[in-house]
């Protein structure tokens, strides 16, 4: 038999999961609304749409879910915040980059994104 304090420890464990899985399931949307903004703007596929968040995060150091909460926010702020804006023509660039290469098989640019 489960003890009263073990049982109060799970529950706290499974609120504390709960939560956290309303909070990745909020974060899931928040970066597909980001990849609809990213492929509108920037006439690519969802694939490249997911490639210029990752790239935009990375570059710049900002959490992926920020960068996409500037990029949903976008349209309604009129404005983007400034390392997005910044990093976006070559996030941009990059996703189409990567595209072009896979599609022609050169595997060797789409791993490294850069020709030996």
């Amino acid at each position: 038999m489960i003890g009263r304090d073990e049982q109060t420890d799970q529950l706290e464990a499974l609120q504390e999961e709960v939560e956290q899985l309303r909070r990745a399931l909020g974060s899931h949307a928040l970066v597909d609304q980001a990849i609809g903004v990213v492929i509108t703007v920037g006439g690519l596929r969802p694939e490249q749409g997911w490639e210029v968040l990752r790239h935009i995060s990375q570059h710049t150091n900002i959490k992926l879910r920020e960068v996409a909460r500037g990029l949903v926010e976008w349209p309604t702020r009129r404005r983007l915040p400034e390392a997005i804006r910044g990093s976006l023509p070559a996030a941009l660039e990059h996703a189409r980059t990567q595209a072009e290469a896979a599609d022609r098989g050169d595997e060797r640019e789409v791993r490294c994104g850069l020709p030996d």
